[in-house]
């Protein structure tokens, strides 16, 4: 069995987090954008008894300036997941392999006593652009596929991405909410 679970940036001012085990929310983006409406949609998780895990958009360069951005601005809590969102930018750039792994170790560093850390990216860049395998506490990958819990990829994984349609909707390899909140805390 598996939970199921969404992820929001600031362009979804509302949406339905009742039956989510997990609502990622989109906290910052390079070492510039806070996003103003976090607060409000991680407690609209909360009050619906969901996970909340907060991500950042990784750019390529800064990678320890980032790290600390994203954990100063995110308005997480303890126990709450952190992810890294590794894809292209809006410019068509990406950061690199050595970079994402630095800011994923950067962020475990300082914040991963409370907190669970993942690596966010797509089945190209997992396959393609990835020479480490390096996901943090658990890697969250993206193949919108429409088959929940079955991306096309042999790595272990945490989250499967499956569609975009009507908002980002994932499937959590957990047995069920408890065991999600479990593996949060240990």
């Amino acid at each position: 069995m598996a939970v199921k679970g969404i992820d929001v940036s600031s362009h979804q001012e509302s949406f339905d987090a009742d039956g989510m085990a997990f609502v990622f929310v989109k906290a910052t983006e390079g070492r510039t954008y806070t996003s103003s409406r976090q607060r409000a949609q991680a407690k609209r998780a909360r009050d619906a008894g969901a996970v909340v895990g907060f991500y950042h958009f990784l750019w390529p360069g800064n990678i320890q300036a980032q790290a600390e951005y994203f954990v100063e601005q995110c308005a997480s809590v303890p126990y709450d997941l952190l992810a890294c969102d590794w894809e292209y930018t809006g410019d068509g750039t990406a950061a690199s392999n050595k970079e994402k792994d630095q800011f994923l170790k950067a962020v475990q560093k300082l914040r991963g006593s409370n907190h669970r850390v993942l690596l966010y990216c797509n089945r190209d860049f997992w396959l393609n652009r990835d020479t480490t395998s390096f996901a943090a506490d658990g890697l969250w990958i993206a193949d919108y596929n429409g088959k929940p819990g079955k991306p096309g990829i042999k790595a272990p994984w945490r989250i499967h991405q499956y569609t975009s349609e009507p908002i980002d909707t994932n499937i959590g390899n957990w047995e069920d909410r408890a065991a999600l909140k479990k593996w949060a805390k240990d």
